[in-house]
Parts: C-alpha cells; sequence; structure tokens
C-alpha cells in the first residue's frame, strides 16, 4: 500500500510588491497586493497602494459632476468670477472718481488728440480695446446710474451664466463680449470715444437667451429686458451703439458655441471657439488700424 504525502505549507514570508526585500503582512485592500509602510496610503478602510490611489484619483477626476454643458462643477457654489468682476468695475471708479486722467488714458478711442498729440488703439495703445470696458461715467446725464445699472445687470444674470459655463468660459465670454463692442466701435467710428462694460452686459444677455433657448428654459424675461435695452441704445444720444450690438452679437456667438458643441468634441469646441474669437477680432484691429495709419501717415 501506498501512502499520498500532501505538499509542505509555504512557509515563505511575504513581500511588498514593489520593494521585494522588504517582508510585510499588510495587503492592498483595492488590488490585494502586499504593501510596505512607505507604499501604504491610508484609505477609508485600511491601506491602498500609490498605484492605486493615482488610479482613484484620475478616476474622481474624471467622473467629476458636470453642467449640462460640459463644465466641471465648481467645489464652491460662489460666483467668485462674478463677485471678481463686480469688484475690478468698483475699484476703477474709485480711481476715475480721484483722478479724470485714468478716463482720459484709457478710455476707447480708435484715433482722437489729447494735448495736442494722436492717442488711440490706431497708434498703439491697444489695451484701450479692453480697459474701456472696466470704466464708467462719472459725470454727464448718466452720472452714476451707468456703473449701478451695468453692476446689477451683471449681479443678476452673471451667477447662472458662470454656474452653467464654469469658470473660465464665462470669463471669457464676458471679456470678449466687452473686446467685440469695443473693436465694433472702433471699425465703425474711430474717432468716437466710450466707456462702460455695456458691451460685456449685452454679451451676457445673448448669452443668457441662446443658452436658454438650448435648455429649453423660459426666455421671455431676458428677450423682454433686451428689447428694452436695445431701445434705449438707439434713442439716447450719447449712448455708443456699436459697444453694445457688438458685445451681443460676440456673446450669442460663444453661448452657441458653447451650448451647441457635439458632446464629443465639446471640449475642443469650447477651447477653440474663444481662441478663434480672439483671433478675428485682432485681425479686423489690425485691418483698421493699417487703413487708418495710411490716411492719416501714422
Amino acid at each position: 500500500m501506498s501512502t499520498e504525502h500532501s505538499p509542505a505549507p509555504d512557509t515563505s514570508v511575504p513581500t511588498c510588491y514593489r520593494h521585494p526585500g522588504r517582508e510585510t503582512y499588510v495587503r492592498c485592500t483595492r488590488c490585494d497586493r502586499y504593501i510596505c509602510p512607505d507604499c501604504m496610503r491610508d484609505a477609508a478602510v485600511g491601506h491602498q497602494c500609490v498605484e492605486c490611489v493615482a488610479e482613484g484619483n484620475r478616476d474622481a477626476h474624471r467622473t467629476a459632476p458636470r453642467t449640462a454643458l460640459g463644465a466641471r462643477t465648481a467645489a464652491s457654489s460662489a460666483p467668485v468670477v462674478t463677485y471678481a468682476l463686480i469688484g475690478a468695475c468698483v475699484l476703477v471708479y474709485l480711481f476715475e472718481r480721484a483722478s479724470r486722467e485714468v478716463v482720459f488714458d484709457f478710455m476707447m478711442v480708435g484715433l482722437g488728440l489729447h494735448d495736442g498729440a494722436f492717442v488711440g488703439v490706431a497708434e498703439g495703445e491697444w489695451y484701450r480695446l479692453v480697459t474701456s470696458t472696466f470704466l464708467h461715467q462719472t459725470e454727464g446725464s448718466f452720472g452714476i446710474a451707468h456703473i449701478l445699472f451695468n453692476m446689477w445687470a451683471l449681479w443678476a444674470i452673471g451667477p447662472s451664466l458662470e454656474q452653467v459655463l464654469g469658470r473660465w468660459r464665462y470669463l471669457a465670454l464676458y471679456l470678449l463680449s466687452g473686446l467685440g463692442g469695443s473693436v465694433l466701435l472702433y471699425l465703425w467710428s474711430p474717432g468716437d470715444a466710450a466707456v462702460g462694460a455695456s458691451g460685456a452686459i449685452f454679451g451676457l444677455f445673448g448669452a443668457f437667451f441662446v443658452i436658454g433657448r438650448r435648455m429649453r428654459a423660459p426666455t421671455g424675461p431676458i428677450v423682454f429686458l433686451l428689447v428694452i435695452n436695445l431701445i434705449i441704445t438707439f434713442s439716447v444720444p450719447g449712448i455708443s451703439w456699436q459697444g453694445h450690438v457688438g458685445g451681443l452679437v460676440v456673446g450669442a456667438a460663444l453661448a452657441a458655441a458653447y451650448a451647441y458643441a457635439p458632446k464629443a468634441r465639446r471640449l475642443a469646441v469650447h477651447v477653440a471657439a474663444p481662441v478663434l474669437t480672439l483671433v478675428l477680432l485682432g485681425v479686423l484691429v489690425a485691418v483698421k488700424t493699417a487703413d487708418l495709419s495710411a490716411q492719416y501717415g501714422l
């Protein structure tokens, strides 16, 4: 009669999968591999290895909550970009009240005379296209009502747009809308001066309407507000209709790109749209500047 012998139990000491020379009895709770103290990372239950922790972080990044338009939901619901824009406009307004030179130095003007010298975008002062959108009237028929209305409009519709678009898309739309208003004024009437965030605000109006239509939300109130403001724009003397219309067109166009981008290529479209808009506006400015330089021998 033969006797079968059972194999001897494995008495080898387990070692870390990343450091084979280190003995350990602790396993990763996710992949079940042995890990030494240097490879342990605290988890909700037990420990995980560095690779599993990294993979978990990547998964969390990929599955982060997103809005209907694909923007990653911010950790805080506070509309920080809107608050920052309001704060910037108010701060600049205080500087304006302290010195009138702030307006002359940074308002939008394509080509004009100041202290006997040519000034404006055509003279290389391209920053006026943007800085003017943070300035507001301090005197005249509008006075403080100018900044009060613009900041009220920004506070009223900005947070909801910032939430659905995400912070960088929203900021790009605001700044490019303001720039679009300045560019249309430069193209149409380069000798006129203008200040105000109204171009950017009209861009937000246009974006609110486009995105509202895309999400099948009620758009009646924004249409009413937009119509009233357009009537005021074209009926009250001294208002730059170019700034308002230019901002409206750019804001609505960018919002359409954000809202109707194919889901599979959404991020690419959302990045390309503001970049191409900026390039187009830059080309228009360059062409107009060359034309003015030829006319006036600048």
